[in-house]
């Protein structure tokens, strides 16, 4: 069908395709590293040796793969697993399960060394594999379960670790069912690397308690059942809440859409909890799709520091953000700075 449309364009507006284009779209003559050229060896090819060879030859992904080959037999899930990336066999893993690849012990054991290597791998995305583990359900056994949840969790960890008391607002004021929905996700993705306090909050003109998830969605679809979104924005309502119990905080995360209007305002109450609380904590503002930038203008305006973070819908993004949650503290730069030996002259 590409093929078609691709050929449609060239014919309407009279362009020469090269010879290359030529030679695929028009000819039916692809030059050898073509992908169309090795699909047409796979699809010769009779046994499945000449399968494997072919997929082994041609670099062919399993997903390309799939849909030409009708019975996948050991030689050549083995040929494929052989050249998939840690993320590959992630991504594949429950259509891999369905194919019997599990129930072979050599397709086993090679899975489970890829599985070793992606801990590691430095492209392979923890909610990747989190979605990938969500996806397999019943299809996997518990032993690759396991070994797929400790994937994503040394992932997210590679990033680094929070150990500041943290905050985690949500607003879910009307419209803001996106936010509930991200608010879920960095609840999962911060717990497995926060080793101190984290608190939670929904709100929208009243803040909701949250109870503390776990590492993994399911949990954060459970502590925000009831949460919906609905009402007008006060986002300094939440922190007014920690001030009044006493809970200290040294950064507030804060996924919203910037447009509080109801009082009590963040930045009035922000510095109310400062005094208060006796804590100064950075901000960090995770933008929903849409947003304005009126908490921005009013925390520079009040010489407050806040960092940004501008969710565009992508959620494999979100483990971006545990680098910027964990960085130091000002006063622990400042220590460091303090620490740093000083040059000495060298004597004559």
């Amino acid at each position: 069908m590409a093929r078609k449309a691709i050929k449609r364009l060239y014919a309407l507006n009279h362009i020469k395709p090269g010879q290359r284009a030529q030679r695929i779209l028009f000819e039916k003559d692809p030059p050898k590293d073509s992908r169309i050229y090795a699909l047409r060896v796979l699809s010769k090819a009779a046994t499945p040796a000449e399968q494997a060879q072919a997929i082994i030859d041609n670099a062919i992904p399993y997903r390309v793969a799939a849909t030409v080959i009708k019975q996948m037999t050991p030689s050549v899930l083995l040929a494929l697993i052989e050249r998939m990336s840690p993320q590959e066999l992630i991504n594949n893993i429950a259509s891999l399960s369905r194919r019997g690849a599990m129930e072979n012990p050599d397709l086993k054991a090679l899975i489970d060394q890829k599985l070793e290597l992606a801990e590691t791998a430095s492209r392979v995305s923890a909610l990747k594999t989190q979605k990938a583990i969500e996806s397999a359900g019943a299809s996997v056994s518990a032993d690759v379960k396991a070994k797929l949840e400790r994937v994503a969790d040394t992932q997210i960890k590679a990033k680094g670790r929070i150990d500041r008391p943290t905050a985690l607002l949500i607003d879910k004021s009307g419209s803001m069912s996106v936010a509930i929905e991200i608010g879920k996700r960095i609840g999962a993705l911060i717990s497995a690397v926060c080793r101190s306090d984290l608190f939670v909050y929904a709100f929208d003109t009243i803040a909701y308690p949250v109870g503390r998830g776990g590492d993994d969605l399911a949990s954060w679809e459970k502590a925000l059942t009831g949460i919906s979104a609905g009402g007008g924005t006060s986002c300094g309502v939440a922190v007014e809440t920690m001030r009044l119990k006493k809970q200290y905080v040294e950064q507030i995360i804060l996924v919203t859409d910037e447009g509080e209007n109801t009082a009590p305002l963040f930045v009035p109450t922000l510095q109310k909890y400062r005094e208060s609380v006796k804590a100064d904590p950075n901000v960090c503002i995770v933008k929903v799709p849409g947003s304005g930038n009126l908490l921005e203008v009013r925390c520079r305006s009040a010489g407050i520091t806040a960092d940004v973070f501008q969710f565009e819908g992508d959620y494999y993004s979100l483990p971006n953000l545990v680098p910027l949650l964990s960085k130091p503290s000002k006063l622990e730069l400042l220590m460091e700075i303090l620490e740093y030996p000083l040059p000495t002259r060298k004597s004559a």
